[in-house]
Parts: C-alpha cells; structure tokens; sequence
C-alpha cells in the first residue's frame, strides 16, 4: 500500500507552465465505485492547459467543482493499488487505463496516485505500454464518439440536439482537418478500420507519418486551400475547428456533415443553402467504449503515435511542448 503523501503536480495559482509545481500531496482515498491506480504515464490533454491558464467551468457546468491547490490531468495509465466498495469489474494488480471524471476538471491525473471511477476505467491491452495507453482516452474516446458511437444520451452545452455519427463504409468520403493530431491521427485510423476513403489535412511535414496509417489523400494546408481543392465529401471532421472551421463547408456533398470538435462559427443560411448538417458533442468517460478501443489497439488496426514523453516532475516542459504546437499524436508524462 502506498504511504499518505505522494509526489504530483499542483497548481496554487493560474497562469503559465512555469505555474505547474512538483510536490508533495496527500494520497487519495477510493471511495464506493472507485478504484485506487498507482499511475505509470498521464496524457496531456487541451483541458490541462485550459485549467492551469485559469478556465475553472467546464461548458454545460453551472458552477466551477476546481478549488487550489489543484492537479490537473484526465488520461491515465496503471496498476490498480485497492478497490473500493461496490467495485467487480477490477482487481489489486490489474493493469487499467482511463479518461478521468470527464467532463470535469477533477480527474487529478498528474499524479502517483489517483482514485478514479471503475466506470471510467478498462482494462490496458497487455500488448500495449502505458506511455501508449495514457495517451488514447481523451482523444481515442473524442474520435469514437463522434464518428462510431456517441454512447450516451446526456444534453451537449454546444447545441440542442444530440449528436449524431454518420455511418461510415467503403462509399463514405472522409475529410479529417488536423489529421496528425492526437484526435485527428485516431480519427483517420477509425474511419480507415470502418473502411471509409480518408483524406488527411495536415503541414507537409507529416504526410509520410499519415500515409503509413492508411490515409487515400494528403493535403498539405500550408500549400493549397483544401475547400478550394476538395469537393463531395460526406464527411468532414475538423480536429482542430474554431473560427475557420466554417471553410470546410464547401468540400461537403448535399446531404453531407461536418462535425468540428470545438464549436466554431457556422451560418444557418449557408448550412442550409447547402444542405448539409454541423453537429458536434462533448467527450464523456466511458469504460465500456474505452475497452471496444483498447481490443482494436491490441490488434494492431489502430495506433496511438507519441510525440514526446517527459517525466512527471517536468510536466512544465511538456505543456511548453505543447504550446509550440505541430504536435504528431500525443504528449505524456511517464510516473516513477
């Protein structure tokens, strides 16, 4: 069992990654449904860096759940430490990996230790380490629930209706925009496995990593415009949406749907004069789906790819990783 004060990264106060401090923390403690998990490697997510620069309200919360001192981090990887009440599905020494309490602010990730929800957890493929592992929940489980399954019927705070998968076959037209991504990289290999043509969007210096997961089409946005390249395509999924993400309209098929995972600016005329939908979700944990992800990781059909790993005590250098941006798959922190 482990002693009560373990080593994590904190946050006393809101600003840069030189904000993020390694120290000592109390031990969690599970309670009913919860399992203690000894973490091996945390992901790093956009909601970590979203928290340390000071956002405390997730979008469809009505209250702020965060109190400082505060440990970020949502994806995990580990070994079950002790089970709490009401658990059945996992035992002391079983190998898990998970998306944390999301949407939340609370997974406490960046940790040794941390109590999460068996609902939230599955059990880690043996075939897979937990560098790779900590690095497939959140945008694994983002990739699925917006192209495969949503899984869920909780209300999205982006638009009054569920969201809704299209169903993707060999006569299905993809487009993925920030391919190379950690959501964009599973989405591709997704669509690929459902046997959908794939067309990548990405900077040229990732079409080689892109061709080897399957991709039919590569377009280097740093040369060409793809709505001015690209037309009848069922399907657009913006990995990295905002204000721009209305331009992919114009690729899109009558009939067609996009479907950006941050919710950008679209005008309703042209959506409609179109004919095409935009519907987009909020990520949720779930174990269940989680472990349909980890059997196609196990078999090799779809890989989580690792931009760089850094110890948890440097969790400031991997958030300044990740502010530089271009980032090919995942960053995670591996735990001693």
């Amino acid at each position: 069992m482990p002693t009560h004060t373990m080593r994590a990264v904190r946050l006393r106060e809101h600003g840069g990654p030189e904000v993020l401090r390694y120290e000592d923390a109390p031990v969690p403690e599970p309670g009913p449904g919860e399992v203690l998990v000894r973490v091996h490697a945390a992901g790093v997510n956009p909601p970590d860096w979203y928290l340390r620069g000071g956002l405390t309200t997730m979008p469809g919360e009505a209250e702020s759940t965060v109190s400082l001192p505060a440990i970020p981090g949502t994806d995990v990887s580990g070994v079950v430490e002790s089970v709490g009440a009401d658990v059945e599905d996992f035992s002391v020494g079983d190998e898990v990996f998970g998306l944390l309490r999301f949407p939340s602010f609370d997974g406490s990730g960046y940790a040794q230790y941390v109590a999460a929800p068996a609902s939230d957890l599955a059990h880690k493929p043996a075939s897979l380490d937990h560098v790779h592992a900590a690095g497939a929940p959140m945008s694994g489980l983002t990739a699925w629930q917006f192209l495969i399954d949503l899984g869920h019927d909780h209300p999205s705070p982006f638009q009054g209706t569920l969201h809704r998968p299209t169903a993707l076959d060999a006569d299905t037209t993809v487009l993925v925009n920030g391919a190379a991504g950690g959501v964009g990289h599973l989405a591709v290999q997704l669509a690929r496995w459902k046997g959908a043509r794939v067309i990548a969007v990405a900077s040229g210096a990732h079409e080689e990593f892109l061709r080897e997961l399957g991709i039919d089409q590569f377009i280097d946005y740093t040369k060409s415009r793809p709505e001015e390249v690209v037309r009848d395509v069922d399907l657009v999924l913006d990995a990295v949406g905002g204000p721009e993400s209305a331009r992919f309209l114009r690729t899109l098929k009558r009939g067609g749907s996009q479907f950006p995972v941050l919710p950008g600016e679209f005008d309703e005329e042209e959506i409609a004069k179109l004919g095409v939908t935009v519907s987009s979700a909020q990520v949720r944990s779930n174990g269940a789906q989680l472990a349909q992800l980890g059997r196609l990781l196990a078999a090799g059909t779809v890989r989580v790819a690792i931009d760089s790993t850094f110890p948890l005590a440097d969790a400031r250098a991997a958030h300044e990783r990740a502010a530089r941006g271009h980032i090919r798959g995942k960053i995670v922190l591996t735990v001693a």
